[in-house]
Formats: C-alpha cells, structure tokens, sequence
C-alpha cells in the first residue's frame, strides 16, 4: 500500500478549469466569436485525442473552433496552402499546427508560415523573439500554463532557484525565459549535465519537461521544493506516468503537480486564452 504523500498536490484540473469560466467569462463580453483553427496532419492516435479535448474546451468557452484535418500523405505544399487559407481567414484569430508532423513536413518551415499574431501556440520567431526580450505577445501555452499553477497555489517565485530540465523550444527554453522575467534564478539542466541529481537538488522550484518516465527520484528533491511534472509519458502496462516518480517525490516535496490532472489541463486553458488575447489583439489594430 503507497503511503500517503506528505506534499500538497496541486490540482491541475480545478485551477484550469477556473482559468476557462474565467476566459468564457470574457469571450461573453467581448461582443464577437473569436475563432480557432486546429490543423492536425495524419492520424496519430494521442494528437487526434488532443485535437478533440481542444475543440471540447473552446467551444465551452464560446469560441468558434474549426478542425482541418489532412491525410498523413498530405504533401508540404498543401499543409502551406491550407495555413496561408487561415492566415487570410478574418474569422480566424488563433491558429495551432498539431504536433509532431509526419516525416517528410518541415515542422520549423510550417510553423514560419502561420501568422505571428495568430500564433496561438507561441511557436512562431517573433513571438519567440518577443519573449526572448520581454516584450507583450503570445507565450506558450504549456511554460504559460506553469507559471499560472506557481502563481495561484502561491509559490514566491522572486528570487527562488530554479531549475528547468529540460531545453526544448517548446517548453524548456520559453519556461526558463518565464521564470527570469519573474526574477527566478535559473538553471537549465538536460542530458549533458553533470550531476543532474545534484543539480536538481538545489531547486526551490523544480520543472521537470524532459520526457523521461520517472527520471527523477526523491532523493533528487529538495525537502519543500515545488515540483512541476510537465512530462507524460506511457509505459508498456498501458499506466500514464510522469517525468517525476510521484511517490518517491511527494513525500520530500512541499508541493508537486500529478500526472495527469496537474500540467495538461493548464496547456488546453492557455490555449483558450491565448485564442482571446489575439482576438482583442487583431481587433485592436
């Protein structure tokens, strides 16, 4: 029998799904629809369930969701056709690429054709570039995610030590950016670090996105750390399970996210979100 976790587990699930009536609040209000365009390449199983949770949560939240779907044989062009089609879609604010693409599609190619200020996945150079400097624009959804999960379970992110395992363009870097415009001290640790256990050990907040099942252990935890869990990963039993061994961690942790119900439902939120702040944006001129 697992003993009972001496941490606080944050509810992923509650905190977004306050964050969505907060959004649907807001679309309301607005006095137009705002619309997204999720174009999913293929037939992956995972992305296909992450397409439908997205199209579920906006059209909750009162936006216009549109699905493009296109056959895993779908040539480059096409897939460049069909985004230029949502660029020049006025009815359109927010357009998401499901990713991974089949092989032969040039991921950072398709990513450059979406308009930036439609780029509701943060993806796009200018808005990378944009949080790079600290300037406004659209952040991803996941890094974006954490920091509203630190924030409303109020964990004091000035001057803790932070720790990012992890460097990838989708979550690592745009979370480590995060963390520092919010006066985090920060590392970034990944597999050529050394020492990673030691390394991880020094954080008051550790985020952990390197999709690794269970890589880190709790004797990698700083006793009261914050532990965020953005990895998913699926074993061969079929369990889904985290970048972090949950048990282990949560009885060194103060606090630690689950998976699932801790990061996930945070991304499909942003998204939402972030939908809106184009939308206003776009409006505004």
């Amino acid at each position: 029998m697992t003993a009972s976790p001496i941490a606080r587990v944050i509810d992923g699930k509650a905190i977004a799904a306050a964050l969505r009536a907060e959004v649907a609040a807001k679309v309301a209000k607005a006095g137009f629809t705002p619309g997204l365009a999720v174009v999913l390449v293929g037939e992956d199983p995972a992305s296909s369930v992450y397409v439908r949770t997205k199209d579920r949560a906006a059209r909750e939240a009162g936006i216009a969701a549109r699905t493009i779907r296109l056959p895993a044989d779908t040539t480059q062009a096409d897939v460049l056709a069909a985004i230029q089609t949502l660029n020049d879609d006025d009815s359109i604010d927010g357009i998401l690429v499901q990713l991974p693409l089949p092989k032969g599609i040039d991921t950072k190619a398709v990513i450059e054709a979406i308009d930036a200020e439609k780029d509701v996945d943060g993806f796009h150079p200018t808005n990378v570039g944009q949080l790079a400097d600290g300037r406004p624009g659209l952040v991803p959804c996941t890094p974006l995610g954490v920091m509203k999960l630190l924030r409303a379970v109020g964990v004091e992110i000035a001057g803790a030590r932070a720790v990012v395992l992890g460097r990838s363009n989708i979550v690592g870097r745009p979370m480590a950016r995060l963390l520092l415009a919010a006066n985090a001290t920060v590392t970034i640790v990944h597999s050529h670090t050394r020492d990673l256990a030691a390394e991880c050990r020094r954080a008051d907040i550790l985020i952990a996105a390197v999709g690794r099942p269970e890589i880190v252990r709790g004797d990698w935890i700083q006793p009261g750390a914050t532990v965020i869990d953005v990895g998913i990963n699926r074993l061969p039993d079929g369990r889904l399970v985290g970048d972090v061994a949950f048990d282990e961690c949560a009885k060194v942790a103060g606090a630690i996210t689950p998976v699932p119900g801790g990061v996930g439902p945070m991304t499909v939120a942003c998204l939402l979100e972030n939908t809106l702040t184009a939308a206003l944006a776009r409006r505004r001129g």
